[in-house]
């Protein structure tokens, strides 16, 4: 933390207990401002048990306090991280410029267009990645290094849903038919059904393979796929001292260390308790390690392209730009575009 933040948990009751809500959401905010990227409210419980703040046996106090300071207006709304799916579409703004401002802001774009035109980055590369991560944290947690590398992330939920597969699986069919090797990375949870959802993740895409789009396109089949998890591992959460929480509870609120549990005597189950013992690490605890984080997702993206992708990225941009510019000054369109942005100017003082 750049800043002492003063912290304590609201205990009372009655208008006392406002004010000590009040006082919650004023240092959660400014531990937020230093953060500098959003997360869940069961990430902020991570962040919070990582400055020392709380124990991890308070995890879903906070959780709780977290959404009431939401609630009632103590914590903006937007500040914490959620799933998107159950957003609206279709919801329309008016454009607060005039007419003639916007379309000067669209002629000046035409100038420098270049930086927003999308080239078919994988032409000529030997891999194409996608990722799918366990927590909506750490799809926030990731996506500035996928972007970098331009690779699609998006949050799987555990099991993620049929069109979500369908979806992925469809790029990778068109990315193999163009003759590139398939990846999909994955990084989840730290418990005995985390470590094997990356093994059914093929098993998941082979029960899409016989579906067919409105477009006629048939299926994906994942025989070639290259399946790899770089995360979260054993290692990796010791080695960043990342909590561990005492229990094998499962998102059904069963205990799969209980004897009671159907999967308790399956192998995978007896095996990790046998390794790790009664405990797990939730994928959320990556945010109080956002350096660490990163720097893992670029390696294993950096596994398959290589360590200078960025530069070979970088020349297929600056290609773009150079064909573009010579284009405007070869036809004049350049001056004409640049002409006309005057003309707007001159208009508008009048």
């Amino acid at each position: 933390m750049s800043e002492v933040v003063s912290f304590s948990l609201p205990t009372s009751k009655g208008r006392k207990r406002l004010d000590e809500l009040a006082t919650f959401a004023s240092s959660v905010i400014k531990l937020s401002n230093q953060l500098g990227f959003k997360i869940s409210s069961r990430g902020w419980c991570y962040q919070l048990e990582g400055f020392r703040l709380i124990n991890k046996n308070q995890f879903d106090r906070v959780e709780g306090l977290i959404n009431d300071c939401r609630k009632i207006g103590f914590i903006p709304i937007d500040l914490i991280a959620e799933e998107e799916s159950r957003g609206f579409s279709g919801v329309e703004y008016p454009t607060s410029d005039s007419p003639t401002q916007f379309l000067k802001q669209y002629l000046e774009a035409a100038l420098d267009c270049e930086n927003w035109f999308t080239p078919n980055w994988f032409e000529g590369e030997e891999y194409y990645i996608q990722m799918i991560v366990e927590k909506f944290d750490l799809k926030t947690l990731f996506e500035p290094v996928c972007h970098k590398y331009h690779i699609p992330i998006a949050t799987s939920k555990g099991w993620s849903s049929m069109l979500q597969r369908a979806e992925y699986a469809r790029r990778f069919k068109d990315a193999e038919t163009k003759g590139l090797k398939c990846v999909l990375l994955y990084c989840g949870d730290h418990d005995p059904d985390g470590l094997r959802i990356s093994d059914f993740l093929r098993n998941n895409l082979w029960d899409l393979a016989n579906i067919r789009w409105i477009d006629k396109t048939k299926g994906y089949d994942p025989n070639n796929l290259l399946i790899s998890r770089f995360g979260l591992n054993y290692e990796f959460i010791e080695a960043n001292n990342l909590t561990w929480i005492d229990n094998l509870i499962t998102g059904s609120g069963k205990n799969l260390a209980s004897p009671s549990h159907p999967n308790f005597n399956m192998e995978y189950v007896q095996e990790y308790l046998g390794k790790i013992g009664e405990r797990k690490c939730e994928a959320n605890a990556l945010v109080v390690r956002p350096t660490q984080a990163r720097e893992m997702c670029r390696d294993a993206i950096e596994k398959y392209l290589g360590q200078n992708a960025l530069n070979r990225f970088g020349a297929k941009r600056q290609k773009i730009r150079e064909e573009l510019s010579m284009f405007r000054e070869k036809t004049g369109l350049g001056s004409t575009i640049q002409g006309a942005i005057e003309l707007i100017d001159q208009e508008e003082k009048k």
